[in-house]
């Protein structure tokens, strides 16, 4: 465990690991001289010789002063090194996940990894803190004890130290037991704080529909997991700690027998067995001590065993001799991509012609989100290659990509902050003129108008106190304050209100404006007026060309078309029957 927080931790906190752990092992050696010093001074005391007794004692007295100095030093530096360490794992945790590819971030791991950066943390920060002090006082101060009682009295200390293997597989036994259920209990408690999070941001929805019944099944469900989850655990790792605490009560069993035995014979005095007895109590308490520890232990060593899985997901390289990007023009040469062993590509080709626009077509899993992150490099492909400007993706730098190009998805996320601060992540240092003129554009003003503090009111939390569209809106405003050539974007229009569907074609076309656009066209004149349509079906290209040519064609493009079209034509009546 402690080697595994050395390799995680930078040389800093390393030094303050090594530093503490060599403060925590003369604590507990003192810990065990301290208790070994009873012996002398009861055989003494009880023996009736005062002065020695005395003696004794103020050597006692003299090592209790000596280990209350190291037991406020290492109580500092515990908590010292813990905060350290805090400081290193969250630095190096978000260095690493900064450069892991974005098609890493699926829902699942964002989830894990929001428990992992929270309560992950905290469990590895609590060994330096918490655990490493019983942890070597159950490990020092019985082999301290051990060691003098084969001074006092070599047969009662071989009766101690024979029972040790016993309780040291004991205990091995009981933390695996622990492990057992230990991913259980984090994955359920993963889950319920999802439910949590999900069942409050969604209150407006769930209750316009009348669905808050529902939804509260779903988070009661996931609590339930979680209970079930820890009671499991409590039944699986119960067995284990009973059975660590009845060994090390057997080893006192036996050398109380033991010393008797002795006694009996005349081997040695009452007065010498009451004080190794003594003794011996304090070689078990610590052992006892031990038993809570090793479930805990193991639970801190499963979250540095998954920031270590984190750390060691392979990032997307950089090039070594990056190329520039020279124009827009973007190139498929037979790529083929799968996600999870699925193939969600298979070799696709085109180009897409610098400032112009690619409307992507296609049934719900075809690939067509796909292909935009992959322009993206959210993920590599497994064959083929991807073109910016006759440049492949994966020899140009990440931060010259991403200047080149602006992504438009249709999941999108606000920060808890004003208007004007989620719009300016398009561009940090863009003044507030600059911002109030892509808020504009996107018809942003629109919505600050209608909010107290305008451009510098609030969103909520994850942009809740707005609607879809509106979220929808600030988002273009920051790709059009961006002011990328290349804009990729996933259309998501057809479950908006009209008021802000039409707020988001005046926005898209103040975005795209002399700029090379690919969509995920779901809006008819988007695809109508694209320069050059791609039809997918299951990863592969199986139609291209204009609008007009795919018609005449009649093919699958001609059969969509004609679908959508006469889906967009209906509308409902005073009567609330369907019109065409």
């Amino acid at each position: 465990m402690i080697g595994a927080l050395y390799s995680i931790a930078g040389p800093e906190v390393q030094a303050r690991l090594r530093g503490n752990l060599i403060g925590l092992i003369a604590e507990a050696f003192l810990t065990g001289v301290g208790f070994v010093l009873l012996v002398p001074f009861l055989r003494a005391l009880l023996n009736g010789e005062t002065e020695r007794a005395a003696t004794w004692l103020a050597a006692g007295t003299g090592v209790f002063v000596l280990y209350a100095g190291t037991r406020y030093r290492t109580q500092l530096a515990g908590y010292r090194a813990a905060i350290s360490l805090a400081r290193a794992l969250f630095a190096r945790l978000g260095d690493h996940i900064v450069r892991l590819p974005l098609g890493w971030f699926g829902p699942g791991r964002v989830g894990r990894l929001g428990r992992l950066t929270s309560q992950g943390v905290i469990d590895v920060m609590g060994v330096p803190a918490h655990l490493m002090r019983p942890l070597v006082s159950a490990l020092i101060t019985p082999a301290t004890v051990i060691v003098f009682m084969f001074v006092f009295d070599w047969r009662l200390a071989l009766a101690a130290l024979v029972t040790t293997p016993v309780a040291l597989l004991t205990y091995r036994w009981s933390g695996d037991l622990v492990q057992r259920t230990e991913r259980r209990v984090d994955a359920a408690a993963a889950e319920a704080a999802g439910r949590v999070v999900e069942f409050a941001q969604a209150q407006a929805v769930l209750r316009a529909f009348g669905q808050g019944e529902i939804g509260f099944r779903q988070l009661d469900a996931a609590l339930i997991e979680q209970h079930a989850a820890g009671r499991a655990q409590l039944r699986t790792a119960a067995p284990g700690l009973a059975s660590f605490v009845l060994v090390v009560q057997l080893a006192f069993t036996v050398i109380v027998l033991f010393g008797l035995n002795l006694v009996l014979g005349g081997e040695i005095e009452v007065a010498e067995l009451i004080a190794l007895l003594v003794l011996s109590v304090r070689y078990v308490e610590p052992l006892i001590g031990a038993a809570d520890l090793e479930g805990t232990l193991r639970i801190s060593r499963n979250s540095l065993a998954r920031m270590d899985a984190l750390l060691a997901t392979k990032p997307l390289p950089e090039p070594q001799g990056a190329k520039a990007i020279q124009g827009t023009e973007i190139t498929f040469a037979r790529v083929g991509f799968a996600y999870d062993g699925t193939p969600l590509l298979r070799d696709v080709s085109f180009t897409a012609p610098a400032r112009a626009i690619t409307a992507i077509v296609g049934v719900s899993g075809s690939g067509k989100t796909t292909l935009l992150r992959l322009i993206a490099r959210f993920w590599d492909v497994d064959t083929g290659a991807v073109l910016i400007g006759g440049a492949d993706v994966r020899d140009v730098t990440t931060a010259d990509l991403m200047a080149h190009v602006s992504v438009v998805f249709q999941d999108v996320y606000l920060f808890d902050g004003s208007i004007a601060d989620n719009i300016r992540v398009g561009r940090p240092g863009a003044s507030d003129a600059e911002i109030a003129d892509a808020a504009r554009m996107a018809r942003v003003d629109e919505i600050a108008a209608r909010m107290p503090g305008g451009l510098n009111a609030g969103v909520g939390e994850a942009g809740g106190r707005l609607s879809g569209g509106e979220r929808q809106r600030i988002s273009i405003a920051r790709a059009i304050l961006k002011d990328a050539p290349i804009v990729l974007l996933d259309e998501a229009t057809s479950a908006l209100d009209p008021i802000n569907e039409a707020a988001i074609q005046d926005a898209l076309r103040a975005l795209t404006r002399g700029k090379t656009l690919i969509t995920v066209a779901h809006w008819l004149q988007t695809v109508r007026s694209a320069d050059r349509i791609l039809v997918l079906d299951e990863g592969r290209i199986v139609e291209s060309g204009s609008h007009d040519e795919l018609i005449t064609a009649g093919r699958r493009y001609a059969a969509f078309w004609k679908k959508r079209a006469r889906a967009a034509g209906w509308r409902i009546d005073g009567h609330g029957e369907g019109a065409s």
